[in-house]
């Protein structure tokens, strides 16, 4: 641990240093400061620092005026860069001899010469040549002279000036200046800026929804720093690659640069005593031969450039020895190779064969240069195991400490002088009857006037009239309660209020009550109330202890109760004013046990939650025994008190220290504060006040009065005792206060800060005094973040971009023992080079968290370990949550706290020193200082982390954006470390504390819960994420016979299934062989049985509006045809468009065409209330189609020629239309029959989820067969009732509504879809009353049904309705099941008595509408669990329910007789096994013949309907469904024994989303954004140029469209590991979804890309 550090004594005056500076030591040496970089800097000007028996330390540029001197061995250092240029300057080395360097060196650069050779060869041409000895370092000039030059004087001055326009007590002009230079080096690039719409601006303009840009890549880092290399070994341990800049190169350098002079023995560096403390240099293993007369600088140079980044570093050395020896001519670098063998290369790079290589060897050497094929695990990576090695990596050549075992910092015995009385009461009792006038407490107003004052014996008769009504008398309220010694009570008491409090505070002990000090509830939802609420109830208070008038502004009920508080048990209020006095012969409990509770004093970890730390009587008074020996409290000192004095450094100080040592307290009220900050000061020069508690923020507001000052003297100050010493930020504070101050008669050595936890309360703290008190003097370090990001100590540049300056806390306090364990993991012991966590043990700690075992014997009960994990004495210690080191001197540092550390990728980063960073990014313009929260939240496995900051009014959104640009190249240039998610918020929305601080915890909740309401947002995954998954490489050597071959050899089933063997059931009579045509059907139908009803239609009321018998249809179809014949335009084999409403017309025009010979294209109508969108998108299709004419009612021809019709659609582009009521003049029909049955019976047009209109072609074979496969499949009778709720227009809706009953000669009851809208229970009371077995529906009917009836469930059973007569019902879709839409549907309508079994889906596609279908005898539907991860590889691995990463997949019903189906590879045509993911094809009598197009059949129509595979059944043509989906055999039984093969569909091909290499199904990122957030009702997925779109529909108030985009991110990335690029945010029922109820995903894209959306907002993710 090589550290600045830089003593002060506090007797030594500025004039006294000059002389100490060019004093010499008693051998006549000068030590020669030489800094971290190696490059020979010097303090001050760039002059060499001298110093004469000790080393002095710099700090911030400059020497401190009050410089000590320390009786410490001192070492030499010598100046590298004078080395170098002497030796490149004493001799040169003839050209020849360079380029032969030169050439050797490129040779071991690129791998073709061993160190070894190198080496030798090295010295053979070397060996003539020798390097001159080095010459004795010249003393400065400083020193020859005795003093420095005016000018170095002048510019030390400069660089001592601190900074007098900080802001808060972050600021730092060093870090401004280095946020500037940084932002500068960053290349200036444009952000995209998201988008927003005007309704949601609040304070700013819209933003432009261009497209995203890349993010600015930040400069890499050189990793050569400005100094010169001395040490091999201490490269390859320290010094990073170039691609990697994270680490601290400079500083980890600097132990290296103290060569021969400074205690190096063989090459290797022995321990140097520094002040009092051993500091342990870096071990430098190189030894730089005599004969070797080449420039050091080239030759270190070369060395790094070829060498250090391609090997692996060697095990760190053991820099801990005393004693080591080494060989003097180590080597630098060690390579391992395999063999000797090498070849050599001539000037072209070809290789030159070596004679004695063998032919067979040379053979070999080229085979193994071939790239080795890679193995099937290595094709895709995406394990949780990987994530979190990816997360966190270990930098190889990251610091690593290299000290000894740190041994514990003891503190000084106490004398028995020193100590109080034995209890706190008894010093209150004596106080009060030897100075009844003495003044004990005393509180100003609001104006800064004393408001109230309280002696010692006014003190002592409120505490006994508070402890005797608390014992004797009962609730003020109801009188059922009753407090004991030992209960808690919580004291509530407003921070303006320090007088009541103490008075219940003393009170509550001398009763024996466990006071429970918590902040004023001021809301019902206070920020952190519900954490503090369960904190209550886990301490059993039932009784709350407050004032009046504290009580009197708690908020009531309107019966004046005080409102119950969310997560609050219930209290009775105890007002303590007022109270009569207590009988004389009452005499308090006697003298309680020291291990019981004397109070307890809350504490929260980063997540918010609340915990309870207990202590004990006599680690109480163990405490102020301490603080009196260490802060020397005599009695009557007066106090300042400006801190919360209900904990930490304000209770224990102000109100427990200050009666035990008789001191007058004045308490300065937070709300005066913020009006006269300068009132504290003010307050010491009135009263001569020797002691002031503050904090950090209070320096730096008093700094910033500065029309306060005149009136300020502060030579009456001893001890001014800063409560946030521990944050290395509150060094900034401190100097500006001592800086302005100094002249009011502040002297320097009274700052003390002081480090403290709730856990092990003061842990540290700097004596006040002066130089000749022991132990008053001080130590600051320069040390590099990047170094402690990795948990080591190394020292840094003073100006570097990245060092952090700290000081020291002061010593251990008497009685404790101190020591730092490691941070994660075990207990064990840190180096003395290490950051790690302070642990204490003391007789005045914690003595553990309220009733919470286990955290207690984790924080409260550790014990320590050796590295052989062997226990460190018998000792326990308590984990205090601060971060630092041992320093030198017995001093403690602190560089942050575990509450503060984020670790992100391995690295640990404070977060002060984030806010920092981000406060000089001039802030000023844009945010609020001192209103930033930073925070992390674990995403992916790894902590990212988050900014929130609170915007100004007056901000624009363009300039906002610019800041958070700014701020994110600023920390990632500093800290190599990049930021989540940076949100702006409106002016006083972050939540705050009690004090006016922001309540981290709950913005944090806020965030993650979606309720922070950011104005701008930006989220910056693309550049934090760095552990997602392997992108999988596909093999491409491997062809479909391979698989084939390996699936044989593995035994895995070849993917295959079929239905029942259609021709089995054909029925060899006349008839079947006669009606081949559904039209000759449905003329025997009408003569065999004329009056058996086929059709009924439903409205929304339940009542029937039409029926058809066979007999009406047939000669409503003859009539229809007839009419159709009269045209002369219209000819057989001609299209014909139907636009009909669901209804009765339908069927009987559509069998008209029939009988006409004419074909139907059935077509939705277009809607009168949005003619102008919908209308032309049926002339379209009647374009496509080559529609003749078109047949529909007399209404639709009306709406179409209408002015609105019209000036949609031109009236005159139609072609001929026709009434079906119209009366044809014909008499007769002339009857027709098709060709044959290959021919077209209808064409079925239907727009798919990627937005492609296509019709199909369905002959008249395909037609009688479906229905015929339907019929046996579902045993459909003329007795059977069937509900049909589905639109009629295509796929199986069409073959339902108009076809099947026809066919089958079944009651089909019609339900458009549309009345179910009007009438949710229209659906179900229909089956119920018909008592169907048999019903169809789609997912929007059963959607509709389950919203609309979730809550009438009781009154539809009380109307008698009974679904126990449901066999079946089918689901009709084209796409994955719905398992969550079903399962909610059979749970809800389970009361009704339906089987959670008889709902089912069916699965059709465009070249088949009906694939599989639940029959009546098929087994239940089976359902299994995959895993998601191997979908995405195409590969199908079952797992159990509730596994990490499963998703459930459901069945599509049972394969229809007559239907075979495969599964193939989509892209090699191969067939698959049953454990692989590839599309659906089928064989089926009833597939469509093909796709109807304009311009005749096309290749695409060959390739989808006429398909083969390349391997596996490579006879049978099969049509390809464009979707993905597995076979799985399943033990349920078919009809005909034998074991049934279930169908999975998984998803449209079109649809998936190649990404990462890998498939992605957009439903699974749906549903996983669906259950992110409940304000999101719908949302749809899509790619554009690579980026991942994801679109979410708002169901809530604008004002929570940005709350959105994180939560989307995130989900997405940990769900599927995918970083989502752009996040839309629009209004409900802005995604289309067609009539079937599937997303028109790629009509959505095509709307987001036309700018068409209207979009709430945009946010492009960088």
């Amino acid at each position: 641990m090589d550290i600045w550090l830089k003593r002060i004594d506090k007797d030594t005056n500025s004039a006294n240093m000059a002389a100490d500076l060019s004093g010499r030591d008693a051998n006549g040496l000068t030590a020669t400061a030489v800094s971290n970089g190696g490059s020979g800097r010097t303090t001050g000007g760039g002059e060499s620092l001298s110093t004469p028996s000790d080393l002095a330390a710099v700090t911030n540029g400059q020497l401190d005026p009050n410089l000590c001197s320390v009786s410490a061995p001192v070492s030499m250092y010598v100046d590298m860069e004078a080395y170098a240029n002497y030796d490149s300057n004493s001799s040169s080395l003839p050209e020849q001899v360079r380029q032969k360097l030169a050439e050797l060196e490129l040779e071991l650069a690129e791998g073709d010469l061993t160190d070894k050779g190198f080496a030798k060869k090295k010295a053979k041409l070397l060996q003539s040549f020798n390097i001159s000895p080095l010459p004795p370092v010249p003393p400065s000039s400083d020193a020859q002279n005795g003093s420095a030059s005016p000018g170095v004087r002048a510019r030390r001055r400069a660089a001592r000036r601190l900074t007098r326009d900080g802001e808060n007590r972050f600021h730092s002009e060093i870090r401004q200046e280095q946020v500037l230079k940084a932002l500068a080096e960053m290349k200036d690039k444009a952000v995209a800026l998201n988008f927003k719409r005007t309704s949601v601006l609040l304070s700013s303009g819209s933003a432009g929804g261009d497209a995203p840009q890349q993010p600015p890549t930040p400069p890499v880092a050189s990793a050569n720093g400005n100094g010169h290399h001395a040490s091999s070994d201490e490269e390859e341990d320290s010094l990073p690659s170039e691609r990697d800049s994270s680490s601290n190169v400079s500083s980890m350098r600097t132990a290296s640069l103290k060569s021969e002079g400074n205690g190096l023995v063989n090459g290797h560096a022995k321990p140097a005593m520094m002040f009092g403390m051993n500091i342990y240099e870096n071990n430098s293993s190189e030894h730089v031969p005599q004969t070797n007369l080449m420039n050091i600088k080239e030759l270190i140079s070369n060395l790094r450039n070829d060498a250090v980044f391609d090997t692996p570093p060697p095990p760190p050395p053991d820099v801990a020895a005393t004693a080591m020896s080494a060989t003097a001519n180590s080597h630098i670098y060690t390579h391992s190779h395999m063999g000797s063998l090498r070849l050599d290369r001539d000037e072209t790079g070809t290789e030159k064969r070596n004679g004695k290589v063998s032919a067979k060897i040379q053979q070999l050497l080229t085979t193994l240069k071939k790239p080795r094929r890679k193995n099937l695990a290595e094709y895709f990576e995406d394990d949780d195991l990987e994530l979190e090695i990816a997360a966190n990596q270990v930098n190889p050549n990251a610091p690593k400490p290299e000290g000894n075992t740190v041994t514990p910092f003891v503190g000084e015995r106490l004398s028995p002088a020193s100590g109080v009385a034995v209890m706190l009461e008894q010093a209150l009792q004596q106080h009060a009857h030897s100075f009844p006038k003495a003044p004990a407490l005393t509180v100003l107003d609001v104006n800064g006037r004393l408001a109230s004052h309280l002696t010692y014996s006014k003190l002592l008769r409120r505490a006994q009239q508070i402890s005797y009504a608390l014992l004797n008398k009962t609730s003020q309220r109801d009188g059922t309660l009753k407090i004991k010694p030992g209960d808690r009570v919580v004291l509530v008491y407003p921070n303006g209020d320090p007088i009541s409090f103490i008075s219940a505070f003393y009170g509550c002990l001398m009763a024996g009550v466990v006071p429970v000090m918590i902040e004023v509830p001021l809301t019902k939802r206070d920020a952190g109330c519900q954490q503090v609420g369960f904190f209550l109830g886990s301490c059993g208070v039932q009784m709350a202890v407050t004032s009046e008038a504290c009580f009197k502004g708690l908020p009531k009920t309107p019966t004046g109760e005080v409102v119950p508080f969310k997560g609050w048990p219930k209290l009775q209020w105890f007002l303590t004013d007022n109270l009569a006095k207590p009988p004389r012969d009452w005499d308090p409990p006697a003298r309680l046990q020291d291990e019981l509770p004397a109070y307890i004093e809350y504490t929260s970890d980063r997540d918010g939650s609340v915990m309870g730390v207990t202590v004990s009587r006599g680690a109480m008074v163990s405490h102020c025994r301490a603080l009196k020996a260490t802060c020397g409290y005599t009695d009557g000192e007066v106090m300042v008190c400006v801190v919360d004095f209900k904990r930490d450094l304000g209770l224990w100080h102000s109100v427990l220290a200050s009666v035990a040592n008789r001191l007058h307290v004045i308490f300065i009220p937070y709300a005066l504060m913020k009006v006269n900050p300068g009132s504290w000061m003010l307050m010491i020069s009135k009263f001569r006040a020797s002691v002031a508690v503050v904090k950090s923020r209070d320096l730096h507001w008093g700094v910033l009065a500065q029309r306060d000052h005149r009136d300020v003297n502060l030579s009456s100050l001893r001890m001014l005792l800063v409560a946030d010493g521990g944050n290395p930020w509150s060094l900034t504070s401190c100097d500006q206060f001592v800086s302005v101050f100094q002249c009011k008669g502040l002297r320097p050595e009274v700052v003390c800060p002081c480090a403290s936890s709730p856990e092990a309360l003061t842990v540290a703290l700097r004596r006040p005094g002066t130089g000749s008190v022991p132990g008053s003097s001080t130590g600051r370090g320069v040390l590099s973040m990047s170094a402690l990001s990795y948990g080591v100590i190394r020292v840094d540049q003073e100006n570097s971009l990245t060092s952090l300056t700290l000081q020291d806390c002061g010593r251990v306090l008497p009685e404790s023992s101190l020591l730092v364990l490691k941070i994660d993991g075990p207990a064990y012991l840190c180096r003395t080079d290490e950051i790690g966590e302070i642990c204490v043990n003391s007789p005045y700690c914690g003595s553990g968290y309220w009733g919470l075992q286990g955290m207690t014997n984790a924080t409260f009960k550790v014990q320590p370990l050796r590295p052989d994990d062997t226990p460190y004495k018998e000792k326990q210690y308590v984990r205090t949550g601060l971060l630092g080191f041992l320093g030198p001197g017995g001093l403690v540092f602190v560089c942050g706290s575990r509450q503060g550390l984020m670790q992100v990728s391995g690295r640990k980063h404070n977060i002060d020193d984030l806010i920092a960073t981000i406060l000089a990014v001039e802030p000023m313009k844009f945010i609020y200082r001192g209103r930033i929260a930073v925070f992390a939240v674990k995403v992916l496995r790894d902590e990212r982390i988050c900014v929130v900051a609170e915007q100004r009014p007056d901000c624009t959104e363009d300039e906002s954006f610019q800041w958070m640009s700014r701020v994110l190249q600023a920390v990632d240039s500093i800290h190599q470390v990049g930021i989540y998610c940076l949100a702006l918020v409106l002016p006083n929305h972050l939540p705050k504390t009690s004090l006016g601080g922001i309540h981290l915890s709950e913005t944090r909740k806020r965030f993650l819960d979606g309720a922070l309401h950011p104005s701008n947002v930006l989220m910056c995954p693309h550049t934090c994420v760095t552990n997602l998954p392997k992108p999988r490489e596909p093999p491409t050597d491997i062809g479909p016979a391979s698989v084939m071959v390996g699936s044989i050899v593995q035994g895995v089933r070849p993917a295959e299934a079929r239905g029942r063997d259609l021709s089995v059931f054909e029925d060899d009579n006349e008839s079947t062989k006669k009606y081949q045509f559904i039209s000759e059907v449905l003329r025997w139908r009408s003569t065999s049985t004329p009056d058996h009803v086929v059709h009924t239609l439903l409205n929304a009321k339940g009542l029937p509006t039409g029926s058809l018998t066979c007999m009406q249809l047939h000669k409503r179809a003859e009539r229809i045809a007839m009419l159709l014949q009269d045209k002369s335009q219209i000819h057989p084999g001609d299209n014909v468009a139907l636009l009909f409403p669901p209804g009765i017309d339908l069927i009987c025009a559509f069998y008209g065409c029939l009988y006409a010979g004419v074909i139907p294209v059935t077509i939705r109508p277009p809607q009168l209330q949005n003619l102008s969108t919908t209308l032309p998108t049926v002339k379209m299709i009647v374009d496509i189609s080559r529609a003749k004419a078109v047949l529909t009612l007399g209404t639709t021809i009306k709406m179409i020629r209408s002015k609105e019709g019209s000036a949609a659609v031109d009236a005159k582009t139609w072609p001929i239309m026709l009434d079906c009521e119209e009366q044809p003049r014909k008499k007769s029909l002339v009857g027709y029959r098709p060709p044959s049955p290959d021919s077209v019976a209808y064409i079925d047009f239907s727009v798919s989820t990627t937005g492609v209109l296509a019709g199909i072609k369905v002959s008249h074979a395909a037609v009688a067969a479906l229905c015929r496969s339907m019929k046996l499949a579902c045993e459909l009778y003329p007795s059977r009732h069937v509900t049909v709720c589905l639109d009629p227009y295509s796929g199986l809706g069409l073959v339902l509504w108009v076809l099947s009953s026809v066919y089958s000669g079944h009651h089909s009851i019609l339900i458009p879809p549309a009345e179910v809208e009007l009438n949710p229970a229209l659906w179900i009371t229909t089956v119920s009353q018909y008592r169907v077995r048999d019903t169809f529906c789609s997912y929007g009917v059963m959607d509709l049904t389950t919203r609309g009836l979730a809550t009438s469930i009781a009154l539809l059973k009380e109307r008698g309705v009974n679904l126990s007569c449901v066999r079946t019902c089918v689901v009709v879709a084209e796409e994955r099941p719905r398992i969550a839409l079903t399962t909610s549907f059979s749970k809800l309508f389970s009361t009704l008595s339906l089987s959670p079994m008889a709902v089912s889906t069916s699965f059709g596609c465009r070249v088949n509408v009906a694939i599989c279908l639940q029959g009546a005898a098929s087994p239940d539907p089976s359902t299994l669990y995959v895993d998601m991860r191997a979908l995405r590889n195409d590969r199908v691995t079952l797992v159990e329910r509730g596994a990490p990463h499963s998703l459930c997949v459901m069945e599509s019903g049972k394969l229809l007789p007559g239907v075979k189906v495969v599964i193939a590879n989509p892209d090699t045509k191969g067939q698959c096994g049953d454990s692989h993911l590839g599309e659906i094809w089928i064989s089926s009598p009833f597939n469509a013949s093909g796709y109807f197009t304009t311009y005749g059949e096309s290749a695409i129509t060959n390739d989808h309907f006429n398909a083969r595979l390349i391997t596996g059944d490579t006879r049978t043509v099969f049509a390809r469904t464009g979707y993905l989906g597995f076979l799985r055999r399943t033990e349920a039984i078919g009809p005909e024994g034998e074991l049934h093969d279930a169908v999975f569909v998984v998803g449209s091909l079109d649809e998936t989303l190649l990404l990462r290499g890998m498939r992605f199904h957009p439903i699974d990122m749906e549903n996983s954004v669906l259950k992110a957030d409940k304000r999101i009702c719908e949302c749809a997925v899509f790619s554009w140029t690579n980026l991942l779109v994801v679109t979410v529909e708002l169901d809530a108030a604008e004002s929570d469209a940005l709350d959105l985009v994180p939560i989307v991110t995130n989900v997405v990335l940990e769900d599927h590991h995918l970083i989502v690029g752009i996040v839309v945010v629009v209004d409900p029922g802005t995604v289309p979804i067609n009539s079937r109820g599937e997303k028109q995903r790629m009509h959505l894209r095509d709307s987001f890309l036309a700018d068409q959306l209207d979009p709430i907002y945009v946010a492009y993710n960088m």
